[in-house]
């Protein structure tokens, strides 16, 4: 299965480069589109404060520890999630967000009919004060990971909708960094037609499976 992974690396990074870069994918600001894997080693002059997961593994919670925020211990790990859990149910109730709970785990599922216009990546300016209670409970809980998933359905060709997921999974996260959901946090990535979770026989199915999902996890 082929994916990329966009890095998001500390704004403070991206500024002291002498072309503006992006915050989240750490590259120059002319279009949101992804050109695949190499990502990772463009970004690597950048820095210690880079996060990705790589085959390196996962550095965003030895980097955020590092940085003084703290990780949770046992049952505290539950409990601040089943806290963070219910403040999310509240904020997104009829919002068309659903929110699952998959482990320690919270997963938002934003289907794309509310969240983008039709084979657009710009998000809904009406999804606006949605994302931005979303943004205000990440920021109330800054202890755990946020990993942000474009998907798409099987409509057009595979690369095409690479790209999309890409660029959907990336407006999500600069729309939250804008609310000042740490960078470091998140991590980016467009899975295309590659993890349907209904059926692209039907437009229910294909509406089903253009999505972002938003996997919050916590840092143990």
């Amino acid at each position: 299965m082929k994916r990329t992974i966009i890095i998001a690396a500390s704004l403070a990074l991206a500024s002291c480069t002498s072309t503006p870069n992006d915050p989240l994918t750490g590259r120059p600001q002319v279009n949101n589109t992804a050109t695949g894997a190499g990502v990772g080693a463009a970004l690597g002059a950048l820095g210690g404060l880079l996060v990705a997961k790589s085959k390196n593994g996962d550095t965003r919670k030895s980097v955020l520890i590092g940085a003084g925020i703290g990780a949770l211990v046992g049952a505290g790990a539950g409990n601040y999630m089943d806290r963070q859990e219910q403040e999310l149910r509240s904020q997104l109730q009829n919002s068309g967000v659903s929110v699952s709970r998959v482990g320690n785990s919270i997963v938002l599922n934003m289907p794309s009919n509310i969240t983008f216009a039709s084979d657009q990546d710009a998000l809904n300016a009406n999804f606006y004060p949605v994302l931005n209670s979303v943004s205000i409970v990440l920021n109330k809980y800054p202890q755990t990971l946020l990993d942000i998933d474009g998907h798409t359905d099987s409509t057009g060709s595979p690369e095409y909708n690479q790209q999309l997921s890409e660029r959907r999974a990336v407006s999500v996260g600069r729309f939250l960094n804008s609310q000042r959901v740490d960078a470091r946090r998140l991590l980016i990535v467009g899975f295309g037609e590659t993890r349907p979770i209904a059926s692209n026989d039907t437009d229910s199915g294909r509406a089903a499976n253009r999505r972002v999902e938003i996997r919050i996890t916590p840092i143990t």
